[in-house]
């Protein structure tokens, strides 16, 4: 590990910090650290920034409770930039939201790249957006009884296919369900992040039970 006397602050006395979700990878902000805000960073465990606007130290969720505990934080090459990797407690964004960016400038249709994330965000559009002509939108027009019977269809269309050793079509069908129980998790107020901390937490658990085997 480098020490921090090594990172290159800039003439203002600061370094740019991008934090990151260490589970999900994305980006939730761009802030600027000081020697002195990101020593209190690592003692705390905590992000602290220096706020550029009000020129003073900023320890993240003190007022909100939206605190970032940090995992990691890595220097660039140049180590003129940061990246920490936090688990937040809340929105990054002051306006409520998961990340700071949130506004799409330009996407390439060929090289943008698929994502569960963006999804589901294209998913809970089209419910509060409704467009009309939309399988989607129709589906959550329908209401949760018409949703449950899909993810009900599509469960038993991936079990035929896999009964029949049919791969290409199990595939298929499994995405049917996948996208079938994003819509059911939209309707229900369930998060990608619910289930990977559900899963997560099964992980720890499975990890627990395989040492006790071990020692016994």
């Amino acid at each position: 590990m480098i020490n921090i006397d090594e990172l290159k602050f800039d003439e203002k006395g600061l370094i740019p910090a991008i934090v990151v979700d260490a589970k999900s990878k994305k980006v939730l902000t761009l802030a600027y650290m000081n020697k002195e805000s990101l020593v209190i960073s690592m003692e705390k465990k905590l992000t602290c920034f220096w706020s550029r606007s009000r020129q003073e130290l900023w320890l993240k969720g003190e007022t909100s409770g939206n605190y970032q505990h940090i995992v990691s934080i890595t220097a660039d090459c140049d180590k003129d930039a940061l990246i920490v990797k936090v688990e937040a407690d809340g929105p990054a964004c002051h306006l409520g939201t998961e990340t700071c960016f949130e506004n799409p400038v330009f996407e390439s249709d060929e090289l943008n790249e698929f994502s569960y994330e963006g999804l589901m965000k294209l998913i809970e559009g089209r419910k509060t957006e409704k467009k009309e002509g939309s399988y989607t939108t129709y589906l959550f027009e329908k209401g949760l009884d018409k949703i449950l019977k899909k993810v009900g269809e599509e469960c038993t269309e991936v079990i035929i296919a896999a009964k029949a050793e049919d791969k290409k079509e199990t595939i298929y069908e499994i995405a049917d369900l996948a996208y079938h129980t994003m819509v059911l998790m939209i309707q229900q107020g369930i998060s990608l992040e619910d289930i990977r901390s559900e899963l997560a937490s099964r992980h720890v658990i499975d990890h627990k039970v395989k040492q006790e085997k071990m020692t016994k």
